[in-house]
């Protein structure tokens, strides 16, 4: 079937987000919209608007002057099996201990690694993106330094690979929460095709605003792989949920916001321990004081 897509950009979240609600009562009806913060600090957001009919260019067009916005650009999108595309495109990630594979490359883990299989899907952290690859290798050096950390949460887990690593490596049971019910479907499913089935929880939360993640408290190690806002708007709940002396492994920051990052977590209690950057992604890795 094909498909349209309708993206524009517009200042500030509140006038992207009336753009997106106002395009739902388009004619031909759309099968989705979304909404996603452009990082690069110039506080822009883009709006999608996915079609399975041509859509009305000039009821568009009104839509975006009527809400400051930029004219939508349309186009046509090619019937694609993405996810078996993404398949055949992405090769094994080494991090440190951990291999990182699709199950078509099963036959490629090293002995002496721990494999994780991800496959393609509609979720985020295949492993493949630097901030992904960024946490593991901070796990990794961490326990390469002879930490053992027993209580671990993964929040924002996407398919939990990195809840999945830590149940590799440590005892104990992981807790990996998302806000999005596809993503916490996806992790289950990975957890159970790794064999983690009872090792890694998997739970429907924001931040840490589930019973199952306030009792497991405090933890010695929390990975966080989000976007810098949401990380800042968590900084005072990782404080109150970290034990003393627990670390917290951040990413998806652009390198240009990490000092940001930095100074929020500081302001709650928390030093920055160790910071990497790959290519434009920072990963930090933070202690409770």
């Amino acid at each position: 079937m094909p498909t349209w897509t309708a993206l524009t950009q517009s200042r500030g979240r509140d006038a992207a987000e009336a753009l997106a609600e106002a395009c739902e009562d388009l004619t031909p009806e759309p099968v989705g919209t979304g909404v996603f913060e452009i990082e690069d600090g110039s506080d822009r957001w883009e709006v999608g608007v996915y079609f399975t009919e041509v859509p009305d260019d000039i009821a568009l067009a009104l839509l975006a002057a009527a809400h400051g916005a930029q004219p939508f650009a349309v186009s046509e999108l090619p019937e694609v099996d993405w996810v078996a595309h993404v398949r055949r495109e992405l090769s094994p990630v080494e991090a440190g201990r951990f291999f990182v594979h699709g199950s078509h490359d099963a036959d490629k883990v090293p002995p002496d690694a721990e494999g994780l299989c991800i496959e393609a899907a509609m979720a985020f952290g295949t492993g493949h993106h630097a901030t992904t690859k960024g946490c593991l290798l901070a796990f990794d050096r961490l326990l390469e330094a002879g930490e053992t950390p027993r209580r671990v949460a993964d929040i924002g887990a996407g398919t939990a690979v990195l809840a999945m690593a830590a149940a590799r490596v440590l005892p104990g049971i992981v807790i990996a929460s998302d806000i999005d019910p596809i993503a916490v479907e996806t992790a289950q499913a990975n957890v159970i095709a790794n064999g983690l089935d009872g090792r890694v929880e998997c739970v429907l939360a924001e931040g840490f605003h589930h019973p199952l993640l306030d009792n497991a408290a405090p933890y010695d190690l929390v990975f966080a792989n989000i976007l810098k806002q949401p990380l800042i708007d968590l900084a005072p709940d990782m404080a109150r949920h970290l034990a003393h002396g627990g670390r917290a492994i951040l990413s998806g920051i652009l390198t240009g916001q990490a000092d940001e990052v930095v100074t929020a977590y500081a302001d709650c209690g928390m030093t920055l321990e160790r910071r990497d950057d790959t290519a434009e992604w920072a990963t930090l890795v933070v202690q409770r004081d």
